[in-house]
């Protein structure tokens, strides 16, 4: 086998491989000989079929196969002897198309090599950590908006007309054709106005009723109604509104902590405070891990694979046309042209990435399968009711795999390079805080 360099400019790399006829047969018959012992053929007692009849019956099927192996392993030979990392899967075609059996294969092969990693001072990198405490304004904040989702409803004054967020107490008969049906009847049903869980147009029908009134409310039942004998019909509710209640918020108690899980007021409260931290623990590390990246693409510098800045340049061209056309759901569009600044963001995010995978790789970084499995059930409650046929999509789609396992492995990444850093702790407000966070967005 004779391997020739033809291409060798920055990452770029070609070579021609030949492989002889010789090499072929010698890769045929090796075949044949593990083969023989188990091989039955009329006429013969099993494993002693001649060689040359076994070539000649099973030569043609198996020469493809010996080509393809060979091929094969020229290439991870070259890979292993030269230490090039292929950026991209190698392009390999034949050159001899009017090949027959007898000729030597003629084998064409390139890539772009993966660069060389320069080493980074990870000791020499300096962040600062934005610490924000939970004080007692944002915890009692935190509080007000739980006594709000844990609102009740007290009786409006006598004769007070109900309004959106109101609740009524209702007693309902619904007839369709002036016949009563099924399921159509409640008796003191309390119904928020603007909840939206009665059929479309039967709340708002509503707004400005008092209390002893009675009233009749028509609506049409949707045509996709899971009820087919009144999808599409029309009905009539004779409704008699027994009380109207305003909301108000739950009073902030024991009582109130004790909905929520808590033992008392206290504990709620303490519980509160740990939530935000932990909250603004998450905002904080996502401002200081920009400032790492950041510090990262300053300490290095070296030569990127074009097709793989190329291909990420196309994405984040694409990913932000769908994000300021929302309206387009398919992508039936023209193809998207990457501007300069696409091309300046591509090649950052492709330099970061290989660093980190280098940083990662020599660390001995691997995402194990109990991080793996949360990850998919993370996802899967995305599709509920399909979780376990999205389970079996992963399983069974690498490339998935990969998506969700690039995040994790770039996290703890991350993690390891923050450890051995030097760390500056800053405590800073809420509001703060959330500026640093602003300004990641706008970025």
């Amino acid at each position: 086998m004779q391997v020739t360099e033809t291409l060798n400019e920055g990452l770029k790399r070609g070579y021609n491989i030949v492989v002889t006829a010789a090499e072929l047969d010698e890769k045929v018959n090796e075949k044949l000989i593990e083969a023989q012992p188990e091989i039955e053929m009329k006429g013969f007692r099993k494993g002693k079929v001649p060689m040359a009849l076994l070539k000649k019956q099973f030569g043609p099927r198996l020469l493809g196969e010996a080509m393809q192996e060979t091929i094969d392993g020229a290439m991870n030979k070259h890979f292993e002897d030269s230490g090039d990392r292929p950026a991209l899967q190698p392009q390999v075609k034949m050159t001899n198309e009017d090949w027959k059996e007898g000729d030597d294969v003629h084998v064409e092969m390139s890539y772009e090599a993966l660069p060389e990693i320069p080493e980074v001072d990870l000791k020499s990198v300096e962040l600062e950590k934005l610490v924000v405490k939970a004080d007692d304004a944002a915890v009692d904040e935190a509080l007000q908006n739980l006594a709000e989702t844990a609102q009740d409803f007290k009786a409006r004054r006598k004769g007070s007309k109900a309004k959106e967020g109101d609740q009524v107490v209702i007693d309902f008969v619904g007839k369709v054709d002036g016949e009563a049906f099924e399921g159509g009847s409640a008796e003191d049903y309390p119904l928020v106005l603007g909840s939206n869980s009665f059929i479309p147009g039967f709340e708002d029908q509503l707004v400005g009723v008092k209390g002893e009134e009675v009233k009749d409310v028509t609506v049409t039942f949707p045509e996709e109604y899971g009820a087919e004998h009144l999808a599409g019909k029309e009905a009539v509710f004779t409704c008699t509104i027994k009380e109207v209640k305003e909301p108000v918020a739950a009073e902030i108690n024991d009582e109130l902590a004790q909905k929520f899980g808590a033992e008392d007021l206290a504990a709620l409260k303490a519980q509160i405070a740990e939530r935000l931290e932990a909250e603004y623990a998450g905002a904080s590390r996502a401002v200081m891990k920009r400032a790492l990246l950041d510090a990262l693409d300053e300490k290095v510098s070296f030569d990127l694979p074009p097709t793989l800045v190329e291909a990420e340049a196309k994405q984040i061209a694409h990913q932000l046309w769908h994000e300021e056309n929302p309206e387009v759901t398919d992508h039936n569009h023209d193809e998207i042209e990457p501007t300069e600044e696409h091309n300046k963001l591509a090649e950052r995010r492709v330099r970061l990435g290989l660093l980190l995978a280098e940083l990662g790789q020599k660390a001995e970084v691997e995402v194990t399968d109990a991080e793996m499995t949360q990850a998919i059930m993370n996802q899967a409650r995305q599709y509920p009711g399909q979780e376990r046929q999205f389970f079996e999509f992963v399983q069974q789609n690498a490339q998935m795999q990969q998506q969700l396992r690039a995040p994790i492995f770039e996290d703890k990444v991350v993690d390891y390079v923050v450890e051995l850093a030097k760390v500056t702790e800053k405590e800073v407000s809420k509001e703060e805080l959330q500026k640093a966070i602003e300004a990641l967005e706008e970025e």
